[in-house]
């Protein structure tokens, strides 16, 4: 497998990670704040999807910018 496929892939479940993290964090700071669970458990979904679209459209400027 080439090097910038695997770069790209690592890149890839790092961002979804991340998103996780971040996503994980929202939604408990949200059920803190005295949400429910199911408020909570949106919030949290809403961040993942918007952070790993996110990252999705950096990876694929990082992507064009290595084969430019």
């Amino acid at each position: 497998m080439p090097l910038d496929v695997v770069v790209a892939l690592l890149v890839f479940a790092v961002t979804i990670l991340g998103a996780a993290a971040i996503a994980s964090t929202a939604g408990l700071l949200h059920r803190l704040d005295g949400a429910s669970w199911p408020t909570a458990l949106t919030k949290a979904a809403t961040t993942f999807t918007a952070v790993l679209a996110t990252g999705i459209a950096l990876l694929t400027l990082l992507t064009a910018w290595m084969y430019r």
